[in-house]
C-alpha cells in the first residue's frame, strides 16, 4: 500500500518533490494557499505588458531534464528554451560597459579589452571556479549535509583533502582581489554573492564557483517566459496523478507522539503518513507548529536580502540592453554595509534589469520593452516602505538616465511595484527574504535547516529556506534531496 504524502506549498521544490514521490508510487496531495502553483515563479500582466513576477535567471536546465527523465518523460515535450550567447551586460559609473559572453574564450578576450586584466587571468579564474564546483557539487548540492552517509562518500573525502583550495577561510571579495587588481573586475565577480542574497565581503570564497555555472553550463531563456518552468512542472505532476488543492491555507501540522500525522485547515483535518513543508522554515515552525519546540539557533540566523521590484512597461526599445543587465553602484562595499548592517538602502544602489521581451516579443507591445527592475533591499523589519519606495525609485531613474543617456520617467506607461511586504504576504517568505538564511559566514551551508526534522518523525522540508538553498536549480535539488530521504525512511 502506497504512503499518503501531503506537501504544503507548490513552489519549484514542492513540485519537484511531488513529481519524484508520485513517480515512486506514493499518493501525493499538494495544498497551496494561493490560487496558482509556482510560488515566487509566477507571472502577471499590466496594460499589455507581461512580467515574470519572481526568479529571472534560468541556468543548469539539466537538473530539470534529470527530473523529467526519472519520472518517465522528456522535458522538451513540456517546454523549450534557448541558450543565450550573452550572459549579461554590465554598466559602470565611470562609463565603462562590458558584455559578458557565454563563450569563455570570448568572455576572456572582451574582459582583457575592457579591464586591466589579461585573458590568461580570466581563464585561470574560471578554471579555479570549475575546480571548486566539481569538488563540492556532490556534497553541497546533491546530498543532505545532515546525514552521516554524506561524509562517508569518496567525493566528500576528496573535497576535504582539497579543502585548502576551496576558499572557505576567505571571503568572496578576498578571493576576487587575489585574482584581479582591477576594481571593476573584482566588483563584477563580487556580484555573485547576490545569487544567494549575501554580501561578497562576508560570504565565503567558495562562492567563486558560481561563475563556472554561468560560463560552463550557460544561461537560458525558456520560451514563453519563466512561467513555462512552473507550467511544465505542474503539468507533469498532474499527468502522474498528483492532486492539487488551491486556495487552501494550512493552519497547522498535526503532531502526535512526536510524529507528523496530517494537517489542519480551519475545522477540517487531513490525515497522512508524511508531511513535507515547502513553506519557508520560519513560518512552518512559528505558524504551523506553534506547540512544538523549534530549532531556535537555526531560525535566528541572519536572513538573506529581499528585493524591491519595479515592473515597468517602457514605450521604447534599447538595443544596448539584453535579457540580463546590471548597473553597478559606485561604492559596492558601502551598499552592502548599509544593506546588512544598517538594514537600509544606500543612496547609490546597484540596479538589475531583466527584459524578457528581448527574447519573447509577445511579452510587450510592438516597439516596447517589459522592464523587471530590481534593487537588493533588506528584509521587512518595520521600515517605512511607503516613504522609502519613492526615494529609491527616484535614485534608480536618475542612475538609468545617467548611464543610458535617456529620460526613463517619460517612457514608463505601465507600472507595478513589489516590495518585501508583498513578497512576504504572497510567498510566506519570512521578512520577504529571497533565499531564507543569508550565507554571510563560512559555516552558513551547514547551519541551514536540513531537509528533515531530527525531532518530529515523518516531517520533512524543501525549498529555498532549507538545504541546499534558493534559486531554481537549488530548489529542484532540494525537492530531490527531500524526496530521496522520504523514500529511504518510508
Amino acid at each position: 500500500m502506497s504512503k499518503h504524502i501531503i506537501i504544503i506549498g507548490s513552489g519549484v521544490a514542492g513540485l519537484s518533490a511531488a513529481i519524484r514521490l508520485r513517480a515512486a508510487g506514493m499518493h501525493v496531495q499538494v495544498y497551496e494557499a494561493n490560487d496558482y502553483p509556482g510560488g515566487k515563479l509566477s507571472q502577471f500582466e499590466v496594460n499589455g505588458y507581461r512580467f515574470d513576477a519572481g526568479p529571472s535567471l534560468f541556468t543548469m536546465p539539466y537538473f530539470l531534464e534529470e527530473l523529467f527523465e526519472e519520472s518517465g518523460a522528456k522535458l522538451q515535450d513540456h517546454f523549450s528554451y534557448i541558450r543565450k550567447e550573452i550572459v549579461c551586460n554590465y554598466f559602470f559609473e565611470d562609463g565603462i560597459r562590458f558584455t559578458a559572453y557565454a563563450d569563455k574564450e570570448q568572455y576572456a578576450e572582451e574582459a582583457s579589452r575592457t579591464f586591466d586584466v589579461t585573458r590568461e587571468q580570466v581563464l585561470r579564474y574560471f578554471e579555479q571556479s570549475a575546480m571548486k564546483y566539481e569538488l563540492t557539487e556532490s556534497l553541497f548540492l546533491k546530498k543532505s549535509l545532515h546525514k552521516l552517509s554524506t561524509y562517508l562518500s569518496k567525493d566528500t573525502v576528496r573535497a576535504i583533502v582539497r579543502a585548502h583550495r576551496l576558499g572557505l577561510m576567505n571571503t568572496l571579495h578576498d578571493e576576487n582581489t587575489r585574482a584581479f587588481s582591477d576594481a571593476r573586475m573584482v566588483q563584477l565577480m563580487n556580484r555573485y554573492a547576490t545569487y544567494n542574497g549575501s554580501s561578497p565581503y562576508r560570504t565565503p570564497g567558495i562562492m567563486s564557483m558560481i561563475p563556472h555555472l554561468e560560463q560552463h553550463y550557460g544561461t537560458f531563456f525558456p520560451k514563453g517566459g519563466m512561467i513555462s518552468i512552473t507550467n511544465a512542472l505542474y503539468d507533469r505532476a498532474r499527468e502522474l496523478g498528483v492532486q492539487f488543492h488551491f486556495n487552501q491555507h494550512v493552519e497547522e501540522i498535526l503532531v502526535s507522539d512526536d510524529k507528523a500525522m496530517g494537517i489542519r485547515m480551519g475545522d477540517r483535518t487531513v490525515q497522512c503518513d508524511v508531511v513535507l513543508s515547502n513553506m519557508d522554515v520560519m513560518p512552518t515552525y512559528r505558524k504551523l507548529l506553534p506547540r512544538e519546540k523549534a530549532p531556535e539557533r537555526t531560525l535566528k540566523q541572519e536572513r538573506s536580502s529581499s528585493a524591491l521590484i519595479f515592473y515597468w512597461g517602457i514605450k521604447k526599445e534599447f538595443p544596448e540592453l539584453d535579457l540580463h543587465n546590471i548597473f553597478f553602484a559606485s561604492d559596492y562595499k558601502k551598499e552592502f554595509e548599509v544593506l546588512f548592517e544598517g538594514k537600509d538602502v544606500a543612496e547609490d544602489v546597484t540596479v538589475y534589469i531583466h527584459i524578457s521581451s528581448k527574447d519573447e516579443k509577445a511579452a510587450a507591445p510592438a516597439g516596447c520593452e517589459n522592464w523587471f527592475v530590481m534593487v537588493n533591499v533588506p528584509g521587512n523589519k518595520g521600515q517605512d516602505w511607503d516613504a522609502l519606495i519613492p526615494q529609491i525609485r527616484s535614485r534608480v531613474i536618475s542612475k538609468l538616465n545617467r548611464l543610458l543617456k535617456t529620460d526613463v520617467e517619460t517612457l514608463i506607461e505601465a507600472e507595478h511595484v513589489l516590495d518585501p511586504r508583498g513578497i512576504e504576504a504572497r510567498t510566506q517568505s519570512f521578512q520577504g527574504s529571497l533565499y531564507g538564511a543569508a550565507s554571510n559566514n563560512r559555516f552558513a551551508a551547514f547551519l541551514r535547516h536540513p531537509n528533515f526534522s531530527s525531532r518530529i518523525k515523518n516531517l520533512y522540508f524543501c525549498g529555498g529556506s532549507v538545504h541546499p538553498g534558493g534559486g531554481i536549480p537549488l530548489c529542484v535539488m532540494s525537492g530531490k534531496i527531500a524526496s530521496e530521504i522520504i523514500l529511504k525512511d518510508q
